[in-house]
């Protein structure tokens, strides 16, 4: 649903962000912003900041951030529609009524029938479970022990040996062709349609709004395959959906466990670690872990203690951190699993080894020895290369140091020993010298684009707080020295705004959904140098920033530059004398008040 932006605008300045997070977060005020504890990454110490003058919110712990409506998206995990519904609603506005297209209103009424269809069918399976038909399949759950609560709370069901869901979906008046899209009848040509799934337990497969889009089935006795999923459709992708999400995305916990089957979460969920999901069936995929860093910043697995459990907490950890999730692994030797651990030593002794949890890359290395004999001087010494090339991955020096230390504690050998394989000086252990290389193109462009990126976001943020500056800064800074695309149009719009004296980064805000451009936003109007500065240190770094921006600008300028295009030529040389007469360009405080 598309609403002009005058109306989101209407809606957003009738509502106080201060007041709408207030509600779900305990905010304390600090000089002009409220601070608390973040609600999207655990925390001791209050990094979240609101701020009333730029109805924004920044936390300068995980980076989130965004307006008003980037917050309920957040939390509450909604589309933006309908959380410009909740706001409207709590402002008393009533919106405009949706004028979809026909291609639009076709699609939106299969999604609509397709989830009817499968609430429909997880009525029919919970009723099921709970006649004298459903006797096995509850006996199956009581003997993994259940509890009717729990039972409850997932929505779990049966399907009988003799299907039965087609005839009651049929009497509900829903074509063959829409249950074959929902993945509950199959057809072929001896039997003709019929259900999907029969004689299982089944498992309702919600998204994180608690709508049932598929269903996950364990066979009653020796027929293959025990797991039966549901097939993808317009409601239902595995790869971008968790088992257990629409409860675990409340949770409090500060990270989420993650399990390989449905029966593991349940059975957290039922020890009291409502954080529990698992991947559908499926290898943990690069959108499972994007759904994962929307609700938090850790994952600890929990995956079988197999060698098939270990191959997949290892093909795991690449993706998790490739999704900036830290990743630990937590041990459930001697038990098979995470159900089969509980059971056996309860919610404390799995806090226990939760609290315990292995950090991904001393499993990784752990579990890498054990393709080498540390017996035999050759073996060990490839494994230390292995190892210390590992260590050479990690970006900085800090980290290279700390896990080397980690390593070198665990592997029971000295600091000095491995430290010398990593930084290319352990000729005696058998390493090899590595060559220092001097700092390619490509890395000194990546610094130059952080520095220009940092000064643009410096001065948008001063000027979006102070307003009075532009007065100075707009008869030697125009929009179109700041990098093209978000940033120039972000410039762009914040001096339209101050041009007309009515600042709200919050309305800039509004004009972006994709979460990439909401956290970068973000950034924009609340970048801030390490130490305050006092008036006069901020008029001479204000001056600093212009010179710099000015020069960033003519840098690129140049990097476009067409020597036959005399037009374009005129404007550079004209640039390059203009950068000039400001090269050492100083702004008194005073001139902030003339």
């Amino acid at each position: 649903m598309y609403y002009a932006d005058d109306i989101v605008e209407q809606v957003r300045s009738s509502v106080d962000i201060v007041d709408v997070i207030g509600s779900y977060v305990r905010l304390k005020r600090k000089g002009n912003s409220y601070f608390g504890l973040c609600p999207f990454h655990n925390e001791k110490t209050g990094s979240f900041s609101v701020s009333g003058q730029k109805q924004m919110y920044y936390c300068f712990g995980c980076g989130a951030g965004g307006n008003v409506f980037t917050f309920l998206m957040e939390y509450e995990n909604a589309s933006f529609p309908e959380a410009l519904k909740m706001l409207a609603d709590r402002a008393g506005i009533r919106l405009p009524e949706e004028n979809h297209s026909a291609q639009e209103r076709r699609r939106a009424d299969e999604r609509n029938t397709l989830l009817e269809i499968e609430k429909e069918a997880a009525k029919y399976y919970y009723a099921y479970l709970r006649s004298p038909k459903g006797a096995q399949a509850m006996q199956y759950l009581t003997n993994r022990g259940l509890s009717a609560e729990t039972m409850r709370n997932f929505g779990l069901g049966a399907s009988g040996k003799s299907g039965g869901l087609y005839a009651y979906l049929k009497q509900k008046s829903y074509t063959d062709q829409q249950l074959e899209a929902a993945g509950l009848v199959v057809y072929d040509e001896k039997r003709g349609p019929h259900d999907r799934f029969w004689n299982r337990v089944m498992f309702p497969i919600m998204n994180q709004s608690g709508k049932v889009i598929g269903f996950g089935g364990r066979v009653m006795g020796d027929a293959k395959p025990k797991y039966l999923n549901s097939p993808e459709s317009p409601i239902f992708d595995k790869s971008r959906n968790l088992y257990g999400l629409h409860i675990a995305r409340s949770s409090r916990a500060g990270y989420f466990l993650l399990c390989e089957g449905y029966m593991d979460v349940i059975s957290m969920h039922q020890a009291g670690f409502s954080n529990a999901v698992a991947s559908l069936g499926t290898s943990l995929t690069q959108g499972h872990a994007s759904l994962l860093k929307r609700y938090t910043s850790e994952v600890l697995l929990l995956y079988d203690s197999d060698t098939a459990g270990v191959k997949a907490a290892l093909r795991a950890i690449p993706i998790l951190q490739e999704a900036g999730l830290a990743a630990k692994v937590v041990d459930l030797t001697p038990y098979k699993d995470p159900d089969e651990l509980v059971k056996a030593i309860g919610p404390e002794g799995l806090q226990q080894r939760i609290d315990t949890a292995e950090d991904s890359f001393l499993f990784e290395i752990r579990t890498m020895q054990k393709k080498y004999d540390m017996q035999t001087p050759a073996q060990a010494t490839a494994y230390y290369k292995e190892v210390a090339n590992k260590l050479l991955g990690f970006p900085t020096a800090l980290e290279r140091k700390t896990y080397t230390q980690a390593a070198a504690q665990m592997l029971q050998i000295s600091y000095r020993e491995l430290a010398g394989f990593v930084t290319g000086t352990g000729i005696a252990q058998g390493g090899e010298p590595k060559v220092r290389r001097a700092p390619s193109a490509e890395d000194a462009k990546k610094t130059e684009d952080k520095g220009k990126r940092k000064a643009q976001r410096l001065m948008l943020t001063w000027l979006s707080e102070d307003p009075k500056r532009f007065r100075v800064i707009r008869k030697y800074l125009r929009y179109e020295d700041f990098s093209e695309g978000l940033y120039r149009d972000v410039a762009e719009a914040l001096f339209a705004q101050l041009e007309k004296g009515a600042v709200s980064p919050a309305a800039i805000t509004s004009r972006y959904q994709e979460e990439a451009d909401l956290r970068e936003l973000a950034r924009i109007f609340n970048t801030q140098l390490q130490a305050a500065p006092s008036e006069e240190k901020k008029a001479e770094v204000i001056s600093e920033l212009i010179y710099k921006i000015r020069a960033f600008a003519l840098d690129d300028m140049k990097a476009h530059l067409d020597p036959a295009d005399m037009a374009q030529m005129q404007k550079f040389i004209q640039g390059k004398q203009e950068l000039e007469k400001i090269r050492n360009l100083h702004i008194s405080p005073d001139e902030w008040e003339s």
